[in-house]
Order: C-alpha cells, then structure tokens, then sequence
C-alpha cells in the first residue's frame, strides 16, 4: 500500500526527534538535515517543519500531558516510543484538523516500524488516554 506524503513526513519527525533526544543538537540542525537529505517536498515538506519547529517548543507541555499515563518514569520510556508519543500527542493536542483515529493509528504504524516488539500496544494505550483527556 502506498503511503501518504504525510506519513513521510511523521516518520522523518520521529527520526529527528530521537535524533534530538539522543544527541542534543538544535533542531534547526536536524531539520535541515532532513529537508536536505529525505524525499519530503511541497507540503509535505511544510508539514515536517511546523511539527519539528512546534513540538520542541511544546515539549514541557507536550511531556505534562503524557506523563500521567505512562506505566514508568518518562525518562525509562524507550527513546523511540517517546518521539512517538510526543508526535501523537502534539497532534491531538495542538492539531485538531487530524481525527483522533488518524494521529492513533499513524502512531501504532510507526512503533511498528520503529518501535519494540510489542511497543506499539504501549503506544497505543497511551496515546487512547491523552486523546481522552484532551479531546474529550
């Protein structure tokens, strides 16, 4: 099945924000890198952007909204499904032109592609309680 222009776009956002996470470095710098170097054009590319210039500048509040659901302390959160969820949860929070449907099930794609064996179920309840706690 052919993914969107958009699902391109959250997989290079999960790709830079661990990037960020392990490493520290700007994410201009890592923005850059991807824009450079990754096959996102037009919107798509705009796409990557508002959410790699949006979700950094959100994270206390991103991480306060996540942190009540999570089984563990968030810095024992495997890194990957931490970008994950911040994504997620960036989308349901600041972004409701995405149905809840849609931010959830691009996020359990992704844990599944990116993620720990079974990271997606993880992912997947987390992200069911934000929605609840911010869109209902």
């Amino acid at each position: 099945m052919a993914r969107s222009g958009r699902h391109l776009a959250r997989r290079c956002v999960v790709q830079a924000l661990y990037q960020w996470q392990i490493t520290g470095q700007a994410p201009d710098q890592i923005m850059r890198t991807f824009i450079d170097n990754d096959n996102l054009t037009g919107k798509h590319r705009d796409f990557f952007q508002v959410l790699m210039d949006a979700i950094p500048m959100h994270i206390d509040q991103i991480d306060t909204l996540i942190e009540p659901h999570l089984d563990r302390g968030g810095d024992r959160v495997d890194p990957v499904e931490q970008a994950i969820l911040r994504l997620g949860t960036y989308e349901l929070r600041f972004d409701q032109s995405v149905p809840t449907s849609v931010v959830i099930d691009e996020a359990i794609d992704l844990a599944k592609t990116f993620g720990s064996e079974h990271g997606y179920r993880y992912v997947n309840g987390v992200l069911d309680k934000v929605a609840k706690a911010v869109r209902e």
